[in-house]
C-alpha cells in the first residue's frame, strides 16, 4: 500500500522530532529484536550484543542514518536504498524476514518513547513506511 500524503506528513513530522536520536532508538530496537527473535543474532556473531554495546549503538546509528535517508527520499526509495539492498542481499545475505522483525521492534520502541505521538494513525503510517523500506531492501533478492 502506497504512502498517502497524510502518511508522509506523519512520518516526516515524527522523524523531525526524533532528530539526532534516531540511531539511539534503532539501537534499542536491535536489542529488542535480538531478545525477541534470537535467530537474528546470526549475522552479528562476532559482535558484543549486550545491552548498551558500542557495536550495537554504532550499527543503530548506521541504520538510523539509512532510515533518515529513506524519509528524505520518500519519492525514490529504490534509488536511495539500492546500494543497501545489494549489500544485504548479495554480500551479507540477510534473511528478508529480519527487516520486518526489526521494523516491528522499532515501532514498539518508538511507541514506548513517544506515547503521546503514537496514535493508531501514526502507527499505521510508520508501519507502511517501514514496510516500504523492507520491500525495497529485499527487492534484489533472487
Amino acid at each position: 500500500m502506497a504512502l498517502s500524503a497524510a502518511d508522509r506528513e506523519m512520518v516526516c513530522a515524527l522523524w523531525k522530532k526524533l532528530g539526532d536520536n534516531v540511531g539511539v532508538y534503532v539501537a534499542e530496537a536491535f536489542e529488542r529484536t535480538f531478545l525477541a527473535f534470537p535467530f537474528t543474532k546470526t549475522y552479528f556473531q562476532h559482535w558484543d550484543l549486550s545491552r548498551g554495546s558500542a557495536q550495537v549503538k554504532a550499527h543503530g546509528k548506521k541504520v538510523g542514518d539509512a532510515l533518515t535517508l529513506a524519509v528524505d527520499n520518500l519519492d525514490n526509495l529504490p534509488g536511495a536504498l539500492s546500494a543497501l539492498s545489494d549489500l544485504h542481499a548479495h554480500k551479507l545475505r540477510v534473511n528478508p524476514a529480519s527487516f520486518q522483525l526489526l521494523g516491528h521492534c522499532l515501532l514498539v520502541t518508538l511507541a514506548r518513547n513517544y506515547p503521546g505521538d503514537f496514535s493508531p494513525a501514526m502507527q499505521a503510517s510508520l508501519d507502511k513506511f517501514l514496510d516500504h523500506v523492507a520491500s525495497v531492501l529485499v527487492s534484489t533478492y533472487g
